[in-house]
């Protein structure tokens, strides 16, 4: 009996991890349709409990405003579509951790655990070798801004596509 609970909890990890691996390319594509459409590249998209991807978006902090990122558009978007429940049993997986404002809206309307490719640190290496100035913010993790929050990233198997983004955005804005 043992070995068949083992053998569950494998089986589960398993189509877990496929799940995360599925996720997290498809933020990473939808990073590059930001990036194509003139925007910084960050990409997210909201999954309810089944799989289903709920909601999908990119920065739009370009083509919009310095405050169009995804992250804000999912917790728009979960408020007025989602209950409580459905909310909290949500997934967002991002290609990069949330901004202080993006973790802030998350944790006011209440959504689940949070998985994404590249940690805010990571960023802020990769920009500033690129010698792109800092943010004029302070830079928290997610864990600084919501305590207890269930996250989990950086996830390195997508995180060279998520810097190469970030390489081509500003290379290109250097010009």
């Amino acid at each position: 009996m043992n070995e068949q609970r083992v053998l569950q909890n494998i089986e589960d990890w398993v189509r877990a991890e496929l799940e995360y691996e599925k996720f997290l390319k498809r933020a990473v594509e939808l990073a590059e349709d930001g990036l194509n459409s003139g925007n910084q590249p960050f990409g997210s998209l909201l999954v309810d409990r089944a799989g289903n991807i709920l909601f999908e978006d990119h920065n739009r902090d370009n083509t919009e405003n310095p405050t169009a990122h995804p992250e804000l558009a999912i917790s728009r978007w979960a408020a007025r579509n989602l209950s409580e429940e459905e909310r909290r049993e949500a997934v967002v997986y991002t290609s990069g951790e949330h901004c202080p404002m993006c973790s802030t809206s998350h944790a006011l309307v209440g959504l689940g655990k949070i998985v994404y490719v590249s940690s805010s640190a990571q960023l802020s290496e990769w920009l500033s070798e690129l010698g792109v100035e800092p943010a004029s913010y302070s830079v928290k993790s997610i864990q600084e801004m919501i305590p207890g929050a269930d996250v989990e990233g950086p996830h390195e198997k997508f995180s060279q596509q998520v810097k190469a983004l970030h390489e081509r955005y500003h290379t290109k804005n250097k010009e």
